[in-house]
C-alpha cells in the first residue's frame, strides 16, 4: 500500500477544509459587516436562536418592514404585468437611496396607484353603465316603436304615468331622471327596460312568468356585441329586454327579480324624440368619459413606467436588506448588550478574505471597537463544500441527488465525469444517434449565455443544466457506436475491408453462409460482415454480455479501492484490515476470476464454456476441467480462490465488533490511555459500523450492524454483478429497435416507386428515431446508468449523510423567491 502514499493529492476528491469561527461585532458595525460578508458569500452562519420564535428575535421589526416593502414591490410588478409594460433589466443610473427613504417612496407610490386604480374603476363602471344605457335606449326604443304600431291607440296605449316624460329636466342626471320616472303610482299597462346576460335569459323569463302568474309580456333583442359588465368587468354577451306588466305589486316583484339575476334596469321614455335626446346626451357623456379614461390610463402608465425603471434595483436592495436582518436575527447579544456574537462555518482558504471584509466594515462605520474574529473547536460535523464550475456542476448535482457527501469524504463525482457518460454510451452505442445528441448539446452550449438569462420550462431547464453531461454522453456514444459499427443500425467499412470473404465464386448468399476468414481481423470494432449473418445475434450477445461483466467488476473494484482511500484518509485502520481487504478478496476470488477468464478466452480464442467453469467451481472444485481448461494450474487456482472467498466472509463479520468492544473496555477501565483519542476517532469515523460513544457502547447493536453489512456485501456482490448485465440488455434492445425502424420503415418505403410513400416512410422513420430512440431510449439509458452509479458503484464506499455548505450570499438571492 506504500505506492498509494506517493500519489499526489487530488484537490477535487475531498471537500474543502472548513473552519468553525466566531464573530463578535459591535452593534453599530454589525449591519455593514453582515452586508460585506453577503457580498463575499463564503460564510455560513449558525442559528444561535433556534429556541426562539421568529417574533421573539431582536430585529423582527426591521424584517417585517422589509417584508412589507417586498409586498409593495410585488404589487407594483403585478400592476406592470397587467399593463403589459416592459421592465428594464438594467435600470437607469440614479443616486443611491437608503432604506428609510425607499420605504417612504414605496408607500407614496402605492397610495398613488391605489387612488388611480380606484378612480379608474369608478370611471370605467360609469362608462360601462352609460354604454349599456345607450344599447338599451337603442334596442328598447325599437321594441316600443314596434309594439306601438301593432296596438290600438285607446285600448293598448301604454300608460305614460309610469314615466313622467314631461318632468324630465335637462339639468338633471340620467339616474335622477330615471328615479323621477318611476315615482308614478298610476294604473294601466307599464313597462320596464333593462339588460341581462344572455346565459341567464331563459331562467329570467321563466321566473318572471311564474312570479306574475303569466300577467306580463316579455320581449327581447340581442345586444349585437360583447358588453363589459359594470360589476365584474368581464366581456359577456347580453340581451336587452322589455317587460310589460300591470300593477304596482307586479312592478315590485319584477324589480326584485331583476336585482336577483344581476339585470340592470334603465329608464326609457316612450316618446321617440325624448329617446333620441337622451341618446345624444349619453353619447356626449361617453366621449367625455372616454377621453378622461385615456388621460388617466396614460398618467397611470407613466407612473408605472417610472417605477418599472427602478423596480429591479429596489427589489434587489430590499431582498438584500431582508437577508441581512434575517442573518442578524441568527446572532446573540453578549452580556453587555453592546455586541452581537455569531458563529458559523467558512472554508479555511477564505479566512483572510473574511478578515479583510470585517476590517473594512469597521473602518467605514468609524467604530472605535474592531470586530473580533477567531476560530473555535467544533463538536458537530462541518458542512461539505466542493468547488464546481459549469462543467463539473451537473455531475456534482447527480451525486448530491443521492446524498451529500460527509465532510472530507471521497467525492464520486470526480470519477462519474467519465464513468457515467461511458456507461450510458455502452447502452446507447450508435454513432449516428451520438451525432444527433452532439448537435443538440453543441446548440445548448453555443447559446448558453442567452438561455441562461431566460426563464425556461422544466424539461428545457433540466436539459440546459446538463448540457455538458449530454456533450460527454454524445462523444462516448459516438465512440461506442464506432466499436459496435452501427450508424442508425447500418454497418460501414470505415477502418478498412472486412476480414471475411466468400468461400468460392458459387457462394450466392455471402451474408448467411460460405464466409471464411482470409485476412487479419478488422482493425477497430465489430467487423461489418457480422451484420446480417446467421451468427450475428449469438456473437453480439456474447460480446456485449462479457463486456458488461468486465466493466461492472472493474467499477465495483474502483469503489472498494476508494473505500480504502477514505479509511486511510481518516486514519481508520480497522476498516482497512477488516473491511477493505476481505471485500477485495471475496469479490475478486469469484467475480474478478470470472473477468480474468473472459479476457483470457478473448485472447486465445478458446471454446471453453465459462458457465460450466463457474458452476462446477462450487459444485466440484476438484473435478477435471477437460476442454474447459484455459491455462495450466487452473484447477488448483480455483480451489485456492474458493477457500479465500470462504475465509473472507468471517473475516468481514467477526473481528471488527470484538476489537471495538476491547477498545471500549480499555478506554473505560483506563488501561490504555493511548487509545483515548484514537479509538474515539475510529468510532466516530467508522463508515459502516455503529456510530457509538464510549458511554453508550452496545456490543449487540454493533455486531448486528456488522453482520447485516457483511451479508449485504456478499449477496450484493452477486446481485450487483448481475445488475451490470443491463448494459448488455439495453444495448441489444437499442440496436434491435434501431434495426426494426430502418428495415421496416425506411427500406420498406424505399421499395415502392411512389414518391409520396417514400416521403411518408422517411417522415415516420425520422419521427420514430427522434422521439423513441433519441428521447425515450436516451432517458432509459440515463436512468440505468444513474442506478449503476448510485447503487453498484457508490454503495461500496459512499455514505452521503452530510449536509451542504450554504453560505450567506447575495449572489444566491436572485435564485430564491421572496
Amino acid at each position: 500500500m506504500k505506492i498509494f502514499d506517493r500519489l499526489p493529492p487530488m484537490d477535487h476528491l475531498r471537500s474543502e477544509k472548513m473552519s468553525f469561527v466566531q464573530l463578535i461585532m459591535p452593534v453599530e458595525s454589525a449591519h455593514r459587516a453582515i452586508t460585506y460578508l453577503g457580498d463575499l458569500g463564503l460564510l455560513q452562519f449558525k442559528d444561535m436562536n433556534e429556541d426562539k420564535s421568529p417574533f421573539q428575535r431582536t430585529f423582527v421589526n426591521q424584517a417585517k418592514r422589509c417584508a412589507e416593502m417586498s409586498r409593495k414591490l410585488r404589487f407594483f410588478n403585478e400592476q406592470i404585468s397587467r399593463a403589459s409594460l416592459a421592465v428594464s433589466a438594467r435600470p437607469a443610473v440614479q443616486p443611491d437611496i437608503d432604506l428609510e427613504h425607499l420605504e417612504v417612496k414605496l408607500g407614496e407610490h402605492e397610495t398613488e396607484l391605489h387612488e388611480m386604480n380606484s378612480n379608474s374603476e369608478k370611471l370605467q363602471q360609469s362608462y360601462n353603465e352609460l354604454l349599456e344605457f345607450k344599447l338599451v335606449l337603442s334596442k328598447a326604443g325599437s321594441i316600443l316603436a314596434s309594439s306601438h304600431s301593432h296596438a290600438s291607440s285607446p285600448d293598448t296605449e301604454l300608460d305614460e304615468n309610469i314615466y313622467h316624460n314631461d318632468a324630465i329636466d335637462d339639468g338633471m342626471s340620467l339616474l335622477e331622471q330615471g328615479a323621477r320616472m318611476e315615482t308614478s303610482n298610476g294604473a294601466g299597462l307599464r313597462f320596464i327596460c333593462g339588460i341581462i346576460s344572455s346565459s341567464k335569459e331563459m331562467m329570467f323569463e321563466r321566473m318572471l312568468f311564474r312570479a306574475t302568474r303569466g300577467n306580463m309580456f316579455f320581449n327581447r333583442a340581442p345586444a349585437g356585441e360583447l358588453v363589459t359588465d359594470p360589476i365584474s368587468g368581464d366581456q359577456v354577451e347580453k340581451t336587452i329586454f322589455v317587460v310589460f306588466f300591470s300593477g304596482e305589486q307586479a312592478k315590485g316583484k319584477i324589480l326584485k327579480i331583476c336585482d336577483a339575476f344581476g339585470a340592470s334596469c334603465y329608464p326609457v321614455p316612450e316618446d321617440r324624440t325624448k329617446q333620441l335626446q337622451i341618446i345624444r346626451e349619453v353619447t356626449s357623456r361617453l366621449s367625455d368619459l372616454e377621453a378622461t379614461l385615456d388621460a388617466g390610463l396614460r398618467h397611470r402608465n407613466e407612473a408605472l413606467a417610472a417605477i418599472g425603471s427602478q423596480i429591479w434595483r429596489w427589489s434587489l436592495m430590499v431582498r438584500k436588506e431582508k437577508a441581512v436582518y434575517d442573518t442578524l436575527n441568527m446572532l446573540n447579544f453578549d452580556v453587555t448588550k453592546k455586541c452581537l456574537v455569531g458563529e458559523g462555518w467558512c472554508p479555511t482558504f477564505a479566512i483572510p478574505q473574511i478578515k479583510d471584509a470585517l476590517q473594512r466594515a469597521s473602518l467605514h462605520c468609524n467604530s472605535q471597537v474592531g470586530i473580533i474574529f477567531h476560530e473555535l473547536d467544533a463538536i458537530e460535523s462541518p458542512p461539505t463544500y466542493f468547488k464546481t464550475n459549469k462543467f463539473t456542476g451537473a455531475f456534482q448535482e447527480i451525486v448530491d441527488a443521492y446524498g451529500v457527501a460527509k465532510y472530507q469524504e471521497a467525492n464520486p463525482a470526480v470519477y462519474s465525469v467519465i464513468t457515467f457518460p461511458f456507461l450510458f454510451a455502452v447502452m446507447f452505442g450508435d454513432w449516428g444517434h451520438g451525432i444527433c445528441l452532439l448537435m443538440g448539446a453543441l446548440v445548448l452550449i453555443a447559446r448558453e449565455k442567452k438561455l441562461g438569462s431566460q426563464k425556461l420550462g422544466s424539461f428545457m431547464e433540466m436539459a440546459f443544466g446538463g448540457r455538458y453531461v449530454i456533450l460527454l454522453m454524445a462523444i462516448f456514444s459516438i465512440y461506442c457506436g464506432l466499436l459496435y459499427n452501427e450508424f442508425f443500425s447500418v454497418p460501414f467499412h470505415i477502418f478498412g475491408p472486412s476480414a471475411y470473404k466468400c468461400r468460392d465464386s458459387s457462394c450466392s448468399d455471402a451474408h448467411s453462409t460460405g464466409l471464411v476468414k482470409y485476412r487479419d481481423p478488422y482493425p477497430f470494432g465489430v467487423d461489418p460482415s457480422w451484420r446480417g449473418s446467421r451468427s450475428e445475434l449469438p456473437f453480439l450477445n456474447s460480446l456485449k454480455m462479457k463486456m458488461s461483466i468486465v466493466l461492472g467488476i472493474s467499477q465495483m473494484n474502483l469503489g472498494i479501492i476508494l473505500s480504502y482511500f477514505d479509511a486511510k484518509f481518516h486514519g481508520n485502520s480497522l476498516d482497512i484490515r477488516y473491511q477493505f481487504i476481505p471485500q477485495m478478496i471475496f469479490l475478486n476470488s469469484l467475480f474478478g476470476y470470472l473477468a480474468l477468464l473472459i479476457v483470457i478466452k478473448w485472447c486465445n480464442g478458446s471454446q471453453a464454456d465459462l458457465y460450466h467453469v463457474m458452476i462446477y467451481m462450487f459444485l466440484d472444485p476438484a473435478g477435471d476441467l477437460g476442454e474447459n481448461q484455459l491455462f495450466w494450474g487452473q484447477k488448483q487456482l480455483q480451489i485456492l480462490l474458493l477457500l479465500m472467498a470462504l475465509v473472507a466472509v468471517p473475516w468481514m463479520l467477526f473481528p471488527k465488533p470484538f476489537i471495538l468492544r476491547k477498545l471500549n473496555k480499555e478506554r473505560f477501565q483506563g488501561h490504555s490511555y493511548r487509545f483515548l483519542g484514537t479509538s474515539e476517532m475510529y468510532v466516530e469515523s467508522e463508515p459502516d459500523s455503529a456510530r457509538i460513544r464510549h458511554d453508550d457502547f452496545n456490543f449487540s447493536e454493533v455486531f448486528v450492524h456488522q453482520m447485516i453489512h457483511s451479508i449485504e456485501f456478499v449477496l450484493g456482490a452477486v446481485s450487483n454483478t448481475a445488475s451490470y448485465l443491463r448494459l448488455w440488455a439495453l444495448s441489444l434492445a437499442h440496436s434491435e429497435l434501431s434495426t426494426v425502424f430502418y428495415e421496416k420503415l425506411l427500406l420498406l418505403a424505399w421499395g415502392y416507386d411512389s414518391l409520396i410513400i417514400r416521403a411518408v416512410g422517411l417522415m415516420v422513420f425520422i419521427f420514430a428515431t427522434a422521439f423513441i430512440l433519441l428521447m425515450m431510449e436516451s432517458l432509459s439509458a440515463f436512468l440505468h446508468a444513474l442506478r449503476l452509479h448510485w447503487v453498484e458503484f457508490m454503495g461500496k464506499f459512499y455514505h452521503g449523510d452530510g449536509y451542504k455548505f450554504r453560505p450567506f450570499s447575495f449572489a444566491l438571492l436572485s435564485e430564491e423567491e421572496d
